[in-house]
């Protein structure tokens, strides 16, 4: 949800008009507006190189996750892999477009660990494949877009750490 709505429906359930501080955060909300945009535009254009350096840079550490009884052997598992990196890259766009991590929670991160553990997934194999997308994603944005965007990935890496 984005700040703009976090502040509505906080007022609207007190039955108030926002104050004073609200619009004040809603006016630095939407200031970043343009640079929120230019990221997720840049991760969107960008998903199929980032997940493509990022599954190399995972691959290339851990050799035995495309080996036979890996998680990523054989090809339909390895593409469900590059499925997953995908969607964990956008969820970090409506992380950014909203300026909120919980998007990322709602959609994405309730449920992840039992889910992986069900399938026998083993989860610090999806952290560590979270953080080549980080260092993928960010390679791709100046200093200061990166600076806005890492928080995201942190914060999917250190909730399913």
């Amino acid at each position: 949800m984005s700040v703009v709505s976090q502040v509505i429906l906080k007022a609207d359930d007190e039955l108030r008009y926002p104050s004073s501080g609200e619009l004040k955060g809603i006016q630095a909300f939407l200031s970043t507006g343009e640079q929120r945009v230019r990221i997720a535009e840049t991760l969107a254009e960008n998903e199929k190189k980032i997940v493509d350096q990022a599954q190399k840079k995972l691959f290339q550490k851990r050799p035995d996750f495309r080996s036979p009884g890996g998680n990523a052997y054989g090809q339909k598992q390895y593409n469900q892999c590059l499925r997953d990196y995908g969607w964990y890259l956008r969820l970090v766009t409506y992380g950014v477009l909203a300026g909120s991590k919980e998007p990322i929670e709602k959609i994405g991160l309730i449920g992840v660990k039992e889910m992986y553990n069900s399938l026998n997934v083993p989860v610090p194999g999806m952290v560590e494949a979270i953080r080549c997308l980080k260092e993928a994603a960010l390679g791709l944005l100046n200093n200061e877009d990166a600076a806005e965007t890492a928080p995201y990935f942190d914060y999917m890496i250190q909730t399913m750490s």
